[in-house]
């Protein structure tokens, strides 16, 4: 919790100490009452009082009760401006760190996991900031304050008083350790359930089509039964406090009046209207000590669960950055569009074995490189060490002549147009979709967006809309095909103008002809620029300037499409099932 405090702006630490002297003064005004009080009844208590200073007095306490009153709506409206700001500020942080997070950093927390961080865990330490920064404050001043008026009222009422603070602390201490445990469960239960429901969601076709909405609800049914449980359990042990709260309040005012009336009963007839003002004051003063260890106990009622959610926001921003920027920012040489790998081999931080073993080639600008092989090859493994989404074990990728490490990765992106296996679109109009990639390139104009949407073969779908190119997408496409979504992701890569084309099997939802005529219209329009992609289809690579053969992380094969007919046994195998001898040229 302490470091995330670290996020709080000198402004904020202004408001806070700006809320400690208005806490203070409602403090003061708040124990002030008791003393008009005893006046008001040593007054009534004493023959010949004058009616004027009983309203004096009266007065004065409803001077203090309103000031206390005005004190404490301008520290509330304080607090909630101070604690949405911790909250916006912890947010864009933990947003901007995941963001920097290289994916196997971001493997370590399920994205439901993230997702509750960024909202649940946040929100609790919000709720805590905002009725903590008062409570905290309030509580420990009131009570040593109400303390330090009643110490020489007499033992008697301080002892008492002094039990009932006792008792109370043993069964908040009591609460806290059964309790504190259990938050982190609840936390992690608000994962799964997250998750079950995000899961549910993204495969909701699936779980149709195959009749499992049964067995989706009774997964559902069981996280959300043990999260209730756990929720309840936490909630009960709660409940006890209050009652334990009030039967320590009660039998103390009573110990405080039984003490009292004792006195009384063997003081002197000077002395008795005295003590009995002071049973009236410290009667006051001790119920102020018990309302302030009430404040404190439901501060502990929220503090073990914004601690656990501080901990698991502490978790992703303490991750360390495996993936760290280089120095370049700009051209250091004449070389355009070269990408090569030197030796690399690569294996996942958590992997035993390596997913690529010693791959070497060299693609030079303008040229066409495809790679092939079967499921599990490596082949996007390959293409994703360019980017940096993971960084070599061994050997180098360097691009334009320069290791991509000692690139700053906005540099090296802006090299870059890639094009996931999974199409990506934005809930945004196709316009903004497209210009996505305007990063670091200038804006991208209407002119050039419609040029590439047309290069991909996707200007007749798009025209047919009723809003063409405003039209807005839903969140993930789903309201367009599958090839209709990998078309929108390729123009989004070709409005770029990149150096370098990255298709990681980006082809596959689209139809033979739309595919022959896209290669064929991309061809042209990428002539100046080096492309690099994965495939499954023999068709979409047979006239690549270069094939690369992959076969379990291992080069087996480099050439073109008749040099690897005729050497390469494995890609011979992978043609022949998708095409005949004919097609394949008469092999």
């Amino acid at each position: 919790m302490i470091k995330l405090l670290k996020c709080f702006s000198k402004r904020e630490w202004g408001l806070a100490l700006i809320c400690l002297a208005l806490i203070i003064g409602q403090v003061w005004l708040e124990l002030k009452m008791p003393d008009y009080m005893s006046e008001i009844t040593v007054l009534v208590q004493t023959e010949g009082s004058e009616m004027s200073k009983i309203l004096e007095n009266g007065a004065y306490m409803l001077g203090c009760a309103l000031g206390s009153l005005i004190s404490a709506i301008i520290v509330g409206y304080i607090v909630s401006g101070i604690s949405a700001t911790f909250s916006m500020n912890i947010r864009k942080r933990l947003f901007t760190k995941v963001e920097a997070l290289a994916m196997n950093e971001i493997k370590q927390f399920s994205t439901s996991s993230l997702i509750t961080r960024t909202t649940n865990d946040i929100t609790q330490i919000q709720m805590l900031i905002a009725m903590g920064l008062q409570l905290i404050i309030k509580a420990p001043i009131t009570a040593i304050w109400a303390v330090t008026k009643i110490l020489n009222k007499s033992w008697q009422w301080s002892a008492a008083t002094g039990a009932g603070v006792v008792i109370l602390l043993g069964i908040i201490a009591m609460l806290m350790a059964i309790v504190i445990p259990r938050f982190k469960i609840v936390q992690k239960l608000i994962d799964k359930i997250n998750g079950v429901t995000r899961e549910n969601l993204i495969g909701i076709r699936v779980v149709r089509a195959f009749n499992a909405e049964q067995y989706q609800q009774e997964k559902f049914e069981d996280t959300n039964t043990k999260l209730t449980n756990q929720q309840l359990f936490n909630q009960k042990m709660f409940a006890i406090l209050s009652p334990v709260m009030y039967l320590v309040m009660n039998f103390l005012t009573l110990s405080i009046y039984f003490i009292g009336a004792h006195l009384i009963q063997d003081a002197a007839i000077a002395d008795k209207v005295g003590i009995f003002g002071n049973m009236i004051v410290f009667s006051s003063y001790a119920m102020q000590v018990i309302m302030s260890f009430l404040m404190l106990a439901m501060i502990f009622m929220m503090l073990p669960r914004a601690q656990v959610s501080a901990n698991r926001i502490n978790e992703v921003l303490d991750t360390d950055i495996t993936i760290k920027d280089g120095t370049i920012n700009k051209q250091v040489n004449n070389e355009k569009g070269i990408v090569e790998f030197k030796n690399v081999s690569f294996k996942y931080p958590d992997g035993e074995d390596y997913v690529l073993r010693d791959i070497s080639f060299k693609v030079n600008k303008g040229e066409t490189v495809a790679f092939i092989g079967s499921t599990g090859s490596g082949k996007s493994t390959l293409i994703n060490l360019v980017p940096r989404f993971y960084d070599v074990t061994e050997g180098e990728v360097l691009v334009d002549g320069v290791n991509v490490k000692d690139y700053t990765q906005e540099f090296l992106h802006n090299k870059l147009g890639y094009v996931s296996q999974k199409a990506v679109i934005f809930n945004e109009t196709i316009n903004n979709n497209i210009a996505y990639g305007e990063n670091g390139k200038g804006k991208i104009s209407e002119e050039k967006i419609k040029e590439a949407i047309e290069v991909a073969q996707g200007k007749e779908f798009v025209e047919k809309m009723e809003n063409q190119y405003e039209t807005n997408m839903a969140q993930g496409g789903t309201n367009v095909s599958g090839g209709q979504k990998q078309r929108l992701s390729i123009a989004r890569a070709i409005a770029r103008n990149p150096e370098i084309y990255i298709f990681d099997d980006s082809f596959s939802a689209l139809d033979y002809k739309t595919d022959s005529i896209l290669r064929r219209e991309l061809k042209k329009y990428t002539k100046d620029a080096t492309t690099l992609i994965v495939a499954q289809r023999i068709g979409t690579i047979m006239n690549a300037d270069k094939i690369i053969v992959l076969d379990e992380g291992i080069c087996v094969g480099q050439g073109t499409h008749s040099e690897l007919l005729k050497n390469c046994e494995i890609y011979k195998q992978i043609a022949l099932s998708q095409l005949s001898k004919e097609e394949l040229g008469n092999v």
